[in-house]
């Protein structure tokens, strides 16, 4: 009998940090010396290379740890289905975030079905009190990833309004297009200036918590972009920061260490 654990994100910019870390940490420990496979794909397919190379592995009495229902799938058809084959296989499936999932509960339902009497009546109505149970148990398992396939749709839609209303709110401080600068001078544009409000809003190196791809997904525009406009942000950042005349005091140093002034530097 092997300990696995399983983790997942939907992107490769995601972290797999705070799964790996809940499944280390959990039961006391109990999981530490699990074999980990992770993959970063989306959950709502079951086209995982990792998953598939842990699930050829799977031997009855095996078990596969997940921080949460969601991990092995988020479509609750497919994530049921899953499920019961697994469970079909001896194959005990945890999840820290959903105990109640766990394929032991699934068991105890099943251990806690009521034994034949050999009365062809009453075995009618024991037969039917175990499918029930059984079903009750199926149903526990589906609301779980149906939970999980509305939180991942229920972000998306987060997302894209987020995304929407941030671009909103930009665009009301933008700039029209101009032309007929003088040379040197700057173009500014709507879409420029909406991206930087963006930039400055949610950029963990400005005053946001996001990292640089969820803030260029957010954005909307390209890498090379994005970070050309982080690099003016930066340095409209600097220049309005105090500064020293260093060259005065270079001059002052200078003259410190020569009088008379006569340094060829400033002659």
């Amino acid at each position: 009998m092997k300990l696995y654990a399983y983790v997942r994100v939907s992107t490769r910019q995601q972290s797999l940090k705070r799964q790996i870390e809940n499944i280390m940490s959990a039961n006391g420990g109990a999981y530490a010396g699990a074999t980990f496979f992770s993959d970063r794909f989306t959950g709502s397919t079951l086209d995982r290379p990792e998953w598939n190379r842990l699930y050829k592995r799977l031997q009855p009495g095996d078990t596969v740890v997940f921080d949460s229902v969601s991990r092995l799938s988020r479509d609750a058809e497919e994530g049921a289905a899953l499920y019961e084959e697994l469970y079909q296989k001896g194959i005990n499936l945890v999840f820290l975030n959903e105990p109640h999932c766990d394929t032991e509960c699934y068991r105890q339902a099943a251990a806690a079905s009521i034994p034949a009497t050999g009365n062809e009546i009453a075995d009618i109505y024991i037969e039917a009190t175990n499918r029930v149970l059984m079903l009750l148990a199926r149903k526990q398992i589906i609301i779980a990833f149906e939970q999980a396939e509305m939180e991942r749709l229920d972000i998306q839609t987060r997302v894209r309004d987020g995304m929407r209303a941030a671009k909103l709110e930009a665009a009301q401080h933008g700039i029209e297009k101009t032309y007929g600068l003088a040379p040197g001078t700057k173009l500014t544009t709507r879409k420029s200036v909406a991206a930087k409000a963006i930039i400055v809003k949610h950029s963990k190196d400005f005053n946001g918590t996001l990292d640089d791809p969820e803030v260029i997904k957010l954005c909307g525009i390209s890498r090379n972009t994005y970070y050309k406009y982080k690099r003016q942000l930066k340095a409209e950042q600097q220049s309005a920061m105090p500064h020293h005349d260093l060259e005065q005091e270079d001059r002052n140093q200078c003259q410190h260490l020569y009088p008379c002034g006569q340094c060829a530097d400033y002659m």
